[in-house]
């Protein structure tokens, strides 16, 4: 029954990489001497080396993949403030001020996103398309309504509740109770934006090494030595952009962000009326639920591209197709009969506070744990990181000296992913 779900095309690859298959960049060596070695050429790693490359610095970016294999080409192509605690949550913890300069960044990084791509001239399909964001049950209605009505001050963001009598206008589906839309959020095509930045940071004159991941990282007095399967990097600074598949290469980094999965599936060519049906405004679309789900139309709104977490552990991307099928029919009972062409898998980093962290250990750069809300936050933090390697004031965020927060036993492994998961559910299921 699974396999008959799959189009006779089926790819297990993003859906993205039809339109912009990774770069062929092999057979290159990395330089042995470099002003600034970026380990990570994801959109964290691409903005660092494009500020640090246009400041003078000879920059080198190595990948142990093809430039972008990782989520910044595997996403759901959604921009949005990015920071998930809440003011009233961030306040207990950090203070008053604090939270409100934590969330001004998430605004910020939206803001950036719209300006990078307008002043950079990038053809990558952005939109301030909105985002509806459903509630699953009437007390999530109600505390969304709460939020939207009493935004701090300072910090307010254009959004309107749609109730659930009007909510067809927003979505082809009686599944939800309602819920906010977003105005200024944004999407992407993710695999154009990562190819636009790989090509600005190559004409600042940023070199870009694929398959060719770090092995060691040694200090030598003010110097850092790299070594590589295809030699040895003398750098005097480092930065540290691996974010979801962040290893051993740095442990004190590992033992900090928690690596999960998140799955997406698109639909197989659609009839344009029927994409119009479901998504008759072009938002993008999210829930209220904790173990989310996110969707949205293709660019040419041919297909439905929906993602979510559906397994207790990692899986194959064609076991994890057909569970996202029917929770995907589950919303929209008119794509029952709608096979799925592409299914894959991308690794997000979350974080023991759900924040995203910046700053230098031992003397390294890292930016990294933008908790599933990485197009716009790691594209403004691996800016801001760029700016702190040259020694530039503007480079300081609300994010510094934040603990980067841990827990006994962690090394890496999420263990707890299984259980965290499953309790998740069930709070969903009895809201």
């Amino acid at each position: 029954m699974s396999a008959a779900l799959f189009s006779d095309d089926f790819k297990p690859a993003p859906y993205w990489w039809d339109h912009v298959p990774r770069p062929d960049l092999a057979g290159k060596s990395p330089p042995a001497r470099a002003d600034v070695l970026v380990i990570g050429s994801g959109y964290t790693g691409l903005h660092a080396a494009i500020q640090t490359a246009r400041g003078g610095r000879h920059t080198v970016v190595i990948d142990a993949e093809a430039a972008g294999f990782g989520c910044s080409t595997r996403n759901g192509g959604q921009i949005s403030t990015s920071i998930k605690p809440s003011y009233d949550a961030l306040a207990r913890r950090h203070g008053p001020r604090r939270a409100f300069d934590i969330l001004k960044e998430g605004r910020n990084s939206l803001s950036f996103m719209a300006d990078f791509v307008r002043d950079n001239g990038l053809d990558c399909d952005f939109g301030v398309v909105g985002r509806f964001h459903a509630a699953h049950n009437a007390k999530q209605y109600e505390e969304l309504a709460a939020a939207v009505k009493h935004q701090p001050k300072g910090l307010e963001v254009a959004a309107h509740m749609v109730p659930r009598s009007e909510q067809r206008r927003e979505i082809g589906s009686d599944g939800y109770f309602g819920g906010a839309v977003y105005e200024q959020h944004a999407s992407i095509d993710p695999a154009r934006y990562h190819q636009g930045l790989l090509d600005l940071a190559m004409s600042a004159g940023a070199e870009i090494v694929a398959h060719c991941p770090a092995l060691s990282i040694d200090r030598d007095g003010e110097r850092f030595i790299v070594k590589t399967p295809r030699g040895t990097v003398d750098a005097r600074d480092v930065v540290v952009a691996t974010n979801g598949y962040t290893g051993g290469l740095t442990p004190w980094l590992q033992r900090r962000v928690i690596p999960i999965g998140s799955y997406v599936i698109a639909t197989e060519m659609l009839d344009r009326a029927l994409v119009d049906e479901l998504i008759p405004q072009n938002r993008i679309v999210s829930d209220t639920r904790k173990v989310v789900y996110y969707y949205r139309a293709s660019p040419d709104r041919r297909r439905i591209l929906f993602g979510g977490r559906v397994s207790l552990s990692e899986t194959d991307p064609k076991l994890s197709g057909p569970k996202l099928h029917a929770d995907m029919v589950g919303i929209f009972p008119q794509l029952a009969a709608t096979k799925i062409s592409h299914s894959w898998c991308g690794f997000i980093a979350y974080t023991f506070d759900e924040l995203m962290h910046i700053g230098r250990r031992d003397g390294l750069y890292y930016a990294m744990g933008y908790c599933g809300s990485g197009v716009g936050m790691a594209s403004y933090c691996g800016m801001r990181l760029g700016q702190k390697v040259l020694g530039l004031g503007e480079g300081r965020t609300a994010f510094d000296d934040l603990s980067f927060q841990t827990r006994p036993f962690y090394t890496g492994n999420p263990w707890f992913l299984a259980p965290s998961v499953l309790y998740y559910r069930w709070r969903d299921r009895n809201g």
